[in-house]
């Protein structure tokens, strides 16, 4: 989807609002981040984190390691 929006000045920076339906549909809220990338056709607006994603990796593979001492902790 394709969306015109406008630039307004927030302090010293300019800002972009997004519409309500749009943000609900990629599950956006208040306060939420997301990463701006430079790219050679303009600009990426991203909520994914390559660095949330490394993290979670390495979480699942512990998880997936000590997958008997979890579940006798669990208990």
């Amino acid at each position: 989807m394709v969306r015109e929006l406008k630039l307004r000045q927030a302090g010293g920076s300019v800002g972009a609002t997004l519409p309500k339906d749009m943000a609900d549909r990629l599950n956006l809220s208040v306060g939420d981040r997301v990463l701006a990338v430079e790219t050679e056709r303009g600009i990426l607006l991203t909520p994914y984190d390559p660095a949330v994603e490394k993290a979670l990796g390495i979480a699942a593979q512990t998880a997936k390691k000590y997958r008997n001492a979890l579940r006798q902790l669990a208990k």
